[in-house]
């Protein structure tokens, strides 16, 4: 699940990530936290978000799914926000 919110300034854009203890244990959610900072790495490389913050929460089904389909989902999810490269 990713969520933005545009502050209307030019600064640099943020990226957070969450993961809520209904996940699992700690391992768990560390590890749902390092594949969705991958996943903003890779897609986000070639695409501007200045003046934007972005929330990707880690859900159950994040840590099972393939990588490329979280690549996948991401891009799309930024699509959708109007965010290009």
């Amino acid at each position: 699940m990713l969520q933005a919110l545009s502050r209307g300034d030019d600064r640099p854009g943020r990226v957070g990530f969450t993961v809520t203890k209904k996940v699992g244990n700690a391992v768990t959610r560390n590890r749902i936290r390092r594949r969705l900072r991958e996943v903003a790495r890779a897609t986000l490389s070639g695409r501007p978000i200045s003046g934007m913050d972005l929330v990707l929460i880690g859900r159950q089904a994040t840590a099972r799914r393939r990588f490329a389909d979280l690549l996948a989902d991401c891009s799309r999810a930024l699509d959708r926000l109007g965010v290009r490269g």
